[in-house]
């Protein structure tokens, strides 16, 4: 059975379901968790834009140490949610262009032996649009991804 699995975390709701039942089979199996967020970096646009309009709000500086903040409250939201029954929980967060590539590359370093994350189901055009996360994952992991929907 599984011994540590690796939870990537964007705070959504359904992401929330994903960490929930990561927290029950984590339970189940005896295994522990590791809670994952990774931070977008600051997008160059907002850079200009910032330049432009003199917005504070949009500074590097700002936009980084609001990143960190939601990353942490994220984060030990699951925390939290894993002591409350009672499994062992560490938390990491990461800034980078790719989740996907984060992901994988965290479950790497921790000696995950699962990936349990949610998807939002996006098909058809949209889906290729906009990417999914949790599509590259599954392409890219060498170890068992668990999709929630």
């Amino acid at each position: 059975m599984y011994k540590h699995i690796l939870v990537p975390t964007d705070g959504s709701v359904l992401s929330d379901k994903a960490v929930e039942a990561a927290i029950k089979l984590a339970k189940l199996a005896g295994a522990r968790i590791t809670a994952f967020h990774a931070v977008e970096p600051y997008p160059l646009q907002g850079a200009y834009a910032a330049e432009a309009s003199g917005v504070a709000e949009l500074q590097p500086e700002i936009f980084a140490q609001r990143s960190e903040e939601y990353a942490k409250r994220v984060l030990d939201a699951v925390a939290a949610a894993a002591a409350a029954e009672n499994v062992q929980c560490t938390t990491a967060y990461v800034t980078g262009n790719s989740a996907s590539q984060a992901i994988v590359e965290k479950a790497g370093e921790e000696k995950c032996d699962l990936i349990v994350m949610a998807s939002h189901g996006r098909r058809g055009l949209e889906g290729f649009l906009l990417g999914s996360e949790t599509q590259k994952v599954l392409t890219h992991s060498s170890i068992p991804v668990l999709v929630y929907r």
